[in-house]
C-alpha cells in the first residue's frame, strides 16, 4: 500500500516534467527548420570536374556517391532510435 502511494506520487510529479520535454522535442525540430542557413556550396574540384556536359556520367556518379553517404548516418540514427524504442518496450 505505501509503495503504490509513493509510486503515484512519483508519477504525478513527472508528468509535469515529461510533458515540458515533449514539447521541447516537438519545438526543436521546427526550431531547425525556421531558423535554417542556405548552404550552396560544393568543393572546387567537384565542380571543376563536373562542369560541362559531357560528363553526364561523371556527375551521376557523384550523386550516387552522395545519397549512399548520406544514407549511413540515417542508419544509425535510426538504429539508435530503434534501441531506446525496444528499451522502453520492455520496462
Amino acid at each position: 500500500m505505501f509503495l503504490k502511494k509513493s509510486q503515484e506520487s512519483r508519477a504525478k510529479s513527472q508528468a509535469p516534467r515529461a510533458k515540458k520535454q515533449y514539447l521541447y522535442s516537438c519545438l526543436l525540430p521546427f526550431a531547425f527548420c525556421l531558423f535554417s542557413f542556405s548552404a550552396n556550396a560544393q568543393c572546387a574540384m567537384c565542380r571543376a570536374a563536373l562542369a560541362g556536359e559531357g560528363n553526364v556520367a561523371k556527375a551521376q556518379a557523384v550523386n550516387n556517391g552522395i545519397v549512399y553517404l548520406m544514407v549511413i548516418p540515417y542508419l544509425l540514427i535510426a538504429g539508435v532510435f530503434y534501441a531506446i524504442y525496444r528499451m522502453r518496450k520492455n520496462k
